[in-house]
């Protein structure tokens, strides 16, 4: 019990620390005024190495949802200027909800996954509902990556309200379920 209880403050600090940092910048950070807009369109058959623009990717762990349920899949966003990731996630034709107590900076759901009467089953068998009021679950959640181009998998610094992306790099949010997947495996 005290490994589970060490893993879960650890993972909820780190939690907390992304939001704080994504908090930190929520002024518009450094963003170029002067850049063209991002004239992005969604190409659903795209993957993320085939993309010129900005590849949007969701990974869920064994939820057991079927393909209509699912928000799995990757999306290219065709732009030749950086672009917000709530943007690229906005015309990757995806919804995030945030939580009660950190907004938007938090994403809890991805088009409406793990929706409110989905039971998520813990490491120990008991059944967690998740309700979006503060962080969620430390076994069961929701993260951002990056990945630039010709590059590795990150987990981002910020939140998609101001994560900038450029053209060539790919953002990924990633549902874990008890540690599975822990990161990107695409």
């Amino acid at each position: 019990m005290t490994t589970i209880s060490r893993a879960t403050a650890a993972t909820a600090a780190l939690l907390l620390t992304l939001t704080l940092a994504a908090c930190s910048t929520a002024d518009g950070g450094s963003s170029d005024d002067s850049a063209a807009p991002a004239s992005a369109s969604a190409d659903s058959n795209a993957s993320g190495g085939d993309c010129a623009g900005v590849a949007v990717v969701v990974e869920t762990a064994d939820l057991g949802l079927s393909e209509a349920d699912s928000p799995a899949g990757s999306t290219c966003i065709d732009t030749d200027a950086a672009i917000l990731a709530s943007d690229a996630v906005a015309e990757a034709g995806l919804t995030t909800e945030g939580t009660d107590e950190y907004g938007d900076q938090v994403v809890c759901r991805v088009n409406g996954v793990p929706a409110a009467d989905f039971a998520l089953t813990a490491e120990d068998g008991s059944d967690y509902f998740e309700t979006c009021a503060s962080m969620p679950a430390a076994f069961a959640y929701w993260s951002l990556w990056t990945k630039p181009a010709d590059g590795e998998w990150g987990y981002a610094e910020e939140g998609l309200s101001t994560l900038e992306l450029e053209p060539g790099e790919s953002l990924e949010l990633l549902f874990t379920v008890n540690g599975e997947p822990a990161a990107p495996t695409a």
